[in-house]
């Protein structure tokens, strides 16, 4: 006697409803973590502008060009601001994302667990009807040998 599981495609379902959690936190992942390369190389930037704008105070300059040097560092503070904005955004996401995950995980579990325990009961009725047709062959040839 085969088991067939009469709720399997609910099983099915909260697998690829965790499966596709696991893909939308991964792409969540992704992307903070390209903030946070977007984020290192906005310092990275702002590391050679001060060393151009320390190298160049040491010779002559005009006050313009001084002053086009640190309005541009001011640009790249005001992007290292919105980036750590963007930062923390992502990083809401991905919280967000893994407790959605937890929760179809969770989900997932309990069907899993209720498929097993329908399965074992299966198992308990199969083996039961087993030993019954056996009793009944032992009995028949009791019967016979008597």
């Amino acid at each position: 006697m085969k088991f067939q599981y009469s709720f399997q495609q609910i099983v099915d379902l909260k697998n690829n409803q965790r499966t596709q959690a696991e893909w939308v936190l991964s792409e969540a992942l992704g992307k903070l973590r390209s903030e946070e390369t977007s984020l290192q190389d906005l310092f990275e930037q702002k590391a050679e502008l001060h060393e151009q704008i320390h190298q160049v105070s040491a010779s002559a300059v005009t006050i313009s060009q001084m002053l086009l040097l640190q309005n541009y560092m001011d640009h790249l503070d005001q992007q290292i601001i919105r980036k750590h904005e963007d930062i923390q955004m992502a990083q809401q996401v991905v919280e967000v994302k893994q407790e959605v995950l937890s929760e179809r995980m969770k989900d997932e579990e309990v069907w899993n667990k209720a498929r097993e325990k329908a399965f074992d009961q299966h198992r308990a009725f199969v083996a039961k009807k087993e030993q019954e047709a056996l009793d009944e062959m032992a009995t028949n040839r009791f019967r016979r040998l008597s």
